[in-house]
């Protein structure tokens, strides 16, 4: 079964991968790197420490096939609406 490494990015943060997941095939492994980039956007993105989550996948040669990207941007309106005056 082919092995496949899941090397995440979390704004200038950057953790490898150097155990690897097996998988029957990249579809497989495409399908874990978007939950996996998902999941952690889900917990990370909301607390401001980073504003994108790239999970880049490489297969069993250390050669990169897939990159999975998470971002969230947020746009505040400036200045803040004021409360009609009645």
């Amino acid at each position: 079964m082919p092995l496949f490494y899941f090397d995440v990015r979390e704004g200038a943060s950057f953790t490898p991968d150097e155990e690897g997941l097996e998988f029957d095939s990249l579809d497989a492994a495409e399908r874990e790197a978007a939950e996996s980039a998902a999941e952690i956007g889900r917990d990370q993105l909301p607390k401001g420490d980073a504003r994108e989550v790239t999970i880049e996948v490489r297969n069993e040669h250390r050669q990169r096939v897939l990159t999975v990207k998470v971002s969230m941007e947020v746009d505040q309106v400036e200045p803040p609406p004021q409360p009609p005056r009645w």
